[in-house]
């Protein structure tokens, strides 16, 4: 395996100084939109056959921001666990539509759950289970680039095909959305999610072997909200002061059609990374939201293939203007066991976060949501509060929950996992591995149910990979540099410095996990839910699609 030195992501420069000290980051950003991103692209993009759309031009907050419909169900069906109990039953129909994502803009043709991108919000309550049937009445032919050398999209394939992962979710195997359970147009699966788990913000997604990036990155994706007692306890805003925010990023040709780029290798068009000149939110470049001068529930999610986005809000439409403060009451299994109060937040590709904003000191006045080096959104803050005053005054509780930490002493195995990229002479990424291991071989992750485990992902690339494991939740234990020219000539981990701190929305339960470059990322999982197929990926969706994925299995106990 080579390795080669490439540019690091802005937000990974927390790592400890023993690290940095040896020249592994330096600042990666777009041209024109500036959010941070693991900027090393190993298979080149050749150079756009025609000028794209330069998407920094566009008038600002001229369009509002549009808010995702929630899912209706369309009547009930037996549950297929306990026949005797009818449960509520979803048709949700992947379709290719049209749609504006500026005022100054051609319309764009996307794909989307439900005609939409985002898809409708599902809004569920935990041990009420639900059945989905996903149908698939997309084209025939994609309009993004297919790589028939990558496995799983050889020419024999299907051009279109779709199987849908609810992520997050505590769902039996044949419901997970296995990558090679694909479907193609004319059919449709029928997933149950009995919903048995903790009030949290999950999301559904593509996941077809070999084209799962090009899916999303044509719109099929949206949110999953799961609610419990718990949550309703807590009396944090709700209906039209809890607001979804998902964000992703894309680059467009002048006809407004998606840009995406290929190698300059007609037979081989893969490209190790993908990133947008535009942040849209809710598919909007540049939206503005309205809102009162009180408190604010936001659901956020990256949904971008690469991008890892370090998020704040401003006090102006600058990205040097002073940081505005809120709180972080969730990661992507739940709530935190207290508020945090931070005004930057990191997210990877995949992560979620539960926000609250109070905007009670900006009456009459405006804030936006940027990265270090882009504005992309605002919010307009009315004068004063319309309607629900006694709520908009409600005080976020000092505590939320209890969140025992796992003892390491739990374990019945430690695994050491390898991330790698390997690349041919000329330092492009060919493809990467999990445990060194391509999908094909056999399976060598075996947990047995209910039993505990800890994996140690060992980051031999220049990236940072978000790591994903289906089915579970998990707790992360440390994260630390390690020497790997070592590593390499005697495959023995040396550590070069202490455990990096972890962002407050790091201890709470987690289901991605940021494994960053050179470093040791621990995390403690038990595998609980249900024996049976399923996988661990990078959702660096690039990444997946060339090998960055491996299935596992749980044993019965």
């Amino acid at each position: 395996m080579k390795t080669t030195r490439r540019r690091f992501v802005q937000h990974l420069s927390m790592i400890t100084a023993a690290t940095a000290a040896r020249g592994a980051y330096a600042a990666g950003q777009t041209a024109q939109t500036g959010h941070t991103m693991s900027s090393g692209v190993m298979s080149p993009p050749a150079k756009p056959s025609e000028p794209l759309f330069d998407t920094s031009a566009l008038a600002r907050y001229v369009d509002p921001l549009p808010i995702p419909a929630f899912a209706k169900p369309s009547g009930l069906r037996p549950n297929p666990a306990y026949p005797a109990m009818n449960v509520p039953y979803y048709r949700i129909a992947m379709r290719q539509f049209q749609a504006k994502v500026h005022r100054d803009m051609q319309p764009t043709t996307f794909w989307g759950y439900g005609g939409s991108c985002p898809g409708p919000t599902f809004e569920t309550h935990r041990d009420e289970p639900i059945l989905v049937e996903w149908a698939n009445e997309l084209p025939q032919q994609h309009f993004l680039p297919i790589d028939h050398t990558l496995h799983g999209a050889e020419a024999d394939k299907p051009h279109v095909r779709t199987v849908v992962h609810l992520h997050g979710a505590r769902t039996a195997p044949e419901s997970d959305g296995y990558p090679e359970d694909w479907f193609v147009p004319g059919h449709s699966a029928t997933c149950s999610y009995p919903n048995q788990q903790e009030a949290t913000s999950l999301f559904y997604h593509d996941h077809a072997m070999g084209i799962t990036r090009l899916n999303a990155v044509a719109g099929l994706m949206g949110l999953y909200l799961i609610r419990d007692e718990f949550e309703d306890s807590l009396h944090l805003p709700k209906g039209p002061y809890e607001i979804p925010l998902v964000i992703f990023d894309r680059s467009f040709r002048p006809d407004g059609g998606i840009y995406y780029p290929v190698s300059g290798k007609p037979d081989a068009p893969w490209v190790s990374e993908y990133y947008g000149s535009a942040i849209l939110v809710n598919g909007k470049i540049f939206p503005y939201l309205e809102v009162e001068p009180r408190k604010y529930r936001f659901r956020l999610l990256n949904s971008s293939n690469g991008s890892f986005y370090r998020l704040s809000l401003g006090t102006e439409a600058s990205v040097t203007s002073e940081a505005f403060q809120f709180f972080q009451i969730g990661s992507e299994q739940g709530f935190l066991e207290a508020p945090a109060k931070i005004d930057t937040l990191i997210l990877g590709p995949g992560e979620r976060a539960d926000l609250i904003v109070d905007f009670s000191s900006r009456a009459g006045k405006e804030l936006f949501l940027r990265t270090r080096t882009a504005v992309f959104m605002q919010f307009r803050v009315s004068p004063e509060n319309v309607q629900d005053k006694a709520t908009a005054e409600s005080t976020l509780p000092a505590r939320l929950r209890t969140i025992p930490r796992t003892p390491e002493s739990t374990a019945v195995t430690t695994r050491e996992l390898t991330l790698a990229d390997y690349q041919n002479r000329l330092g492009r990424s060919s493809v990467m591995l999990l445990g060194g291991a391509h999908w094909d071989m056999p399976v060598t992750e075996k947990p047995v149910l209910n039993s505990t485990e800890i994996w140690s992902f060992v980051n031999l690339t220049d990236d940072s990979h978000p790591i994903h494991l289906h089915l579970v939740r998990f707790q992360i234990l440390d994260r630390r540099p390690f020497d790997l020219g070592v590593y390499q000539l005697t495959k023995k981990i040396v550590f070069t410095g202490p455990s990096a701190p972890m962002d407050p929305g790091e201890l709470g339960w987690k289901d991605i996990v940021r494994v960053d470059p050179m470093t040791v990322t621990r995390i403690i999982v038990k595998f609980e839910g249900f024996p049976g197929r399923y996988v661990w990926h990078c959702h660096m969706l690039e990444h997946e699609d060339n090998e960055m994925m491996r299935p596992y299995i749980i044993l019965p106990a």
